[in-house]
């Protein structure tokens, strides 16, 4: 993996959500190492549901790319407690995995306990995840990550490659925009179908 290379093509996969509506929409953004966008697929998971790696895996399969070289999750837990099981993204689209916050904390398992009380497998989801790291990129943010089937120098220098200004890689920032326009049309599209 050399994500120097100006061929190099990361998938930022994030989310958009509103509490008040059942479905988030999860945009991905194929950016090549020179920020060129060339790809883009959208899917939907259920706000606090468990259905977040099938709708990553979905964009995925819908791009039907095989020169991505890395894969950016704009973090693990998203639509409300919908938790993300990196392992088996990684394991089932064989392509190295980076997944990005932006604060430190001490965890979320309290809140779980709290509102979906007695739901084990969103608890080992979880669990599961494991801790992250703390990387400091050349813009001076910290980031906090986890990585599959790359090593930690290639995870900072993947983010460093792709991370503009701040602590967001812009293939990431861009599915973040897209994914709120995305939910924005969707929600003013049910607000008429409903006068």
């Amino acid at each position: 993996m050399n994500p120097f290379k100006k061929g190099f093509r990361a998938l930022g996969i994030a989310e958009s959500f509103v509490r008040s509506y059942p479905k988030s929409v999860l945009a991905g953004i194929v950016m090549r190492r020179d920020l060129i966008v060339d790809g883009v697929a959208f899917a939907t998971a259920t706000v606090g549901g468990l259905d977040a790696t099938e709708a990553v895996l979905e964009i995925f399969k819908a791009l039907s790319r095989r020169d991505i070289n890395c894969i950016m999750l704009g973090g693990a837990i998203i639509s409300w407690y919908n938790v993300i099981d990196l392992e088996r993204v990684y394991r089932e689209t064989g392509v190295p995995l980076l997944n990005i916050t932006y604060e430190d904390s001490p965890g979320i398992e309290e809140f779980i306990r709290k509102h979906f009380e007695g739901d084990q497998r969103r608890l080992e989801l979880y669990r599961k995840l494991g801790p992250r790291e703390p990387l400091r990129l050349k813009t001076g943010a910290v980031v906090f990550v986890r990585y599959y089937g790359i090593s930690r120098w290639e995870a900072e220098a993947a983010l460093n490659a792709f991370t503009t200004h701040g602590g967001v890689p812009e293939p990431v920032r861009v599915a973040n925009l897209v994914a709120r326009a995305a939910l924005r049309a969707l929600l003013a599209g049910q607000a008429d179908a409903q006068k």
